[in-house]
């Protein structure tokens, strides 16, 4: 199957109305009901969970089906969304994200429904479309992965070329450190204070950020601390900090070596430290022989693109549903520079990452 015209004028049209709708993470219900209100006014029976995922089956002509998965949410939005064209690409007329990730596969999604209303697909589709993605995979690690009837499924949530297969993604850590010193009068009786900022900065300088190898990141992505004068030993302050590997051994070696340098700093300036390790997901590796990449593979190839396999240093639902043990693939979506005020998606990556999923339900059709 291929869209034809009336589905690629149906799909920019969705995705411009669904960029519209204002959806950071933990504020998609507008934007799920609206996916809710287009899949019911087709017919479709549609179920939410206590979450706010909505989830939708398409029948098709026997039992096999595939699951497709798209995220409500995006991260936070710096200035309204007014899509334009700009050199044939949809991108924020404001300084501010478009919100391309990953309402460009939302729309697609309604697309591939809207298109199952006038040819019913050659196997059954399973819709998902989950919510808090960008903020920890929250809606996809709360779906009951068990409810699912297909044997593998996709995200379409890498914002890099069409054609990218993601055969592995990383391993997540998040690491809070609260220091806790003794404030004092910075003027007349330093010596009684203990500098919680000081111990915090000890600590940042002394540990090992950015890409540690070709598997392996580190990252402290925000510092607070102090009040509200300069004449005061600072009593608080707190250090967010993050750790990924695509190796689940380095990720946790990393984040022992992290918490070492916290305390560390804080015994250097007799300071406590409160620390906080969360696990948000872990990471997965795909076979390469794996049926859902076979068939992601075909899907490209019938659409046009040569496929390439990649690994990644972002989580995606995907990572979610594989620690479910749910098999599901995360395929690159032609979007640009996701998460910046120059975001953009072409027209023709829109309307192609709609044909290789055309192509996928065909090549799962036949292989199922």
């Amino acid at each position: 199957m291929r869209a034809d015209e009336a589905d690629r004028r149906r799909l920019s049209d969705l995705f411009v109305e669904l960029c519209r709708i204002e959806s950071p993470s933990g504020r998609e219900a507008d934007c799920g009901a609206r996916v809710r209100a287009e899949l019911e006014g087709l017919g479709l029976g549609v179920e939410v969970d206590d979450a706010g995922n909505v989830f939708a089956r398409i029948a098709g002509p026997g039992d096999p089906s595939v699951m497709l998965c798209a995220h409500l949410d995006t991260v936070r939005l710096e200035a309204p969304v007014e899509p334009v064209l700009v050199d044939g690409g949809w991108e924020n007329a404001n300084d501010g994200i478009l919100g391309a990730d990953n309402k460009a596969a939302v729309a697609m999604l309604l697309a591939i429904a809207h298109r199952a209303t006038t040819a019913p697909p050659p196997i059954g589709v399973e819709l998902l479309f989950t919510v808090s993605e960008e903020v920890g995979l929250v809606g996809a690690q709360a779906f009951d992965a068990s409810a699912l009837r297909s044997p593998f499924g996709y995200v379409f949530d890498h914002a890099t070329p069409i054609g990218e297969i993601v055969l592995a993604a990383p391993t997540y850590y998040r690491l809070d450190f609260d220091f806790h010193g003794a404030a004092a009068h910075a003027g007349i009786r330093p010596e009684r204070g203990r500098s919680a900022i000081s111990a915090a900065a000890a600590a940042v300088a002394a540990m090992r950020l950015g890409r540690l190898d070709e598997e392996t990141t580190a990252n402290v992505g925000r510092i607070a601390g102090g009040g509200e004068s300069t004449n005061v030993v600072p009593e608080h302050a707190r250090v967010e900090a993050e750790a990924r590997s695509l190796d689940s051994a380095k990720a946790e070696a990393v984040v022992a070596e992290m918490v070492d340098h916290a305390q560390d700093g804080a015994n250097a300036f007799e300071c406590d430290v409160d620390v906080a390790v969360q696990r948000l997901w872990p990471g997965y590796r795909l076979r390469p022989s794996a049926p859902a990449i076979e068939v992601a593979e075909a899907a490209l190839r019938a659409g046009g693109y040569e496929p390439r396999h990649i690994v990644t240093g972002g989580g995606s639902d995907a990572n979610a549903f594989n620690a479910a043990g749910f098999s599901c693939v995360n395929l690159a979506n032609g979007t640009e520079r996701n998460h910046e005020p120059g975001e953009r998606v072409n027209v023709a990556a829109l309307e192609g990452m709609l044909d290789v999923t055309l192509a996928l339900l065909d090549e799962a059709a036949a292989r199922c």
